[in-house]
C-alpha cells in the first residue's frame, strides 16, 4: 500500500488565478487557492498530484537531523556532531567538530539553541556596524525560522532574521544584516535602496547568488 500523502498547508491568495501546488523550502506541500470556497476542489487537485509530489520529494536532499555523526554547516564550513558527555561547554565548535555535551536525547535542542545564540550574536554585531555607518541606532532584533525569507524589516523599524543564517557563510549573514539595515532608510526595493546596499556591501551580488543557489539547503538541517 502506498504511503499516504502528507497534509498540505492551504493558503488563500485572491490574486491567484488557479489552484496550484508547490513545495516550500522545507519540502512541505503548499496548496494555494484563489478562494477559500475552493478547498474541496483543491484537495481533489492535491490528491491527483501524488505521483508529481513523490517525484519532487525524491529529488530533494535528505533531511539532516541534529544528532551524533551528522555533518552540519557552521558559518559555511562542515562540522561533524560528536557527543562529549564530559565537556565543560554544552556546545563547542572547533576544527570541524561540533562537540555537544550530554546524552543523545538533548543533542538536537542544544545544537539549535547554540546556533540561535550564534546567529543573534553575529547578526547583532553586523547590524550595529551597519547602523553606525548610516548614523542610526541599532533597532530591536528577533530570530525566527521563516520558510521563504532570511530577514525582514517592519514599518516600525524592527528587524527579524532567520536563525539558520548561523549555518551560512559569514559574508552571507553579513550581507543579509546590511540588506535589512538599508531598509531602515528605504523600506522598498527601489534603485535608491539598492544603491544604499551597494555602499554598505560592494559586490553584494555574490552573496545574493549564494542565497539563491544554496539557501534552501539550510532548511535540511535540524
Amino acid at each position: 500500500m502506498a504511503a499516504p500523502l502528507p497534509e498540505p498547508t492551504i493558503r488563500v491568495n485572491r490574486r491567484a488565478k488557479r489552484i496550484s501546488l508547490r513545495l516550500n523550502a522545507r519540502g512541505e506541500p503548499v496548496l494555494t487557492l484563489p478562494r477559500a470556497s475552493l478547498k474541496a476542489e483543491g484537495l481533489r487537485f492535491y490528491a491527483g498530484k501524488q505521483d508529481w509530489l513523490k517525484a519532487q520529494l525524491a529529488r530533494r536532499p535528505a533531511q539532516v537531523p541534529f544528532k551524533a555523526d551528522a555533518v552540519v554547516p557552521i558559518a559555511g564550513a562542515p562540522h561533524i556532531i560528536v557527543l562529549a558527555e564530559q565537556a565543560l561547554d554544552p556546545v563547542r565548535a572547533e576544527n570541524g567538530v561540533l562537540s555537544v555535551g550530554g546524552g543523545p536525547e538533548t543533542v538536537a535542542s542544544l545544537v539549535q539553541s547554540w546556533l540561535r545564540a550564534k546567529a543573534r550574536r553575529d547578526l547583532s554585531l553586523a547590524v550595529a556596524r551597519y547602523c553606525a555607518a548610516l548614523g542610526l541606532a541599532p533597532p530591536p532584533l528577533s530570530l525566527r525560522d521563516p520558510k521563504t525569507r532570511w530577514g525582514s524589516c517592519s514599518s516600525r523599524g524592527s528587524l527579524s532574521f532567520s536563525w539558520r543564517l548561523a549555518m551560512a557563510p559569514a559574508d552571507v549573514l553579513d550581507y543579509v544584516a546590511a540588506h535589512e539595515v538599508a531598509h531602515l532608510r528605504e523600506l522598498n526595493h527601489s534603485p535608491r535602496f539598492w544603491a544604499l546596499v551597494t555602499t554598505l556591501v560592494p559586490g553584494f551580488e555574490a552573496q545574493e547568488a549564494w542565497l539563491k543557489q544554496h539557501g534552501r539547503s539550510l532548511h535540511r538541517y535540524g
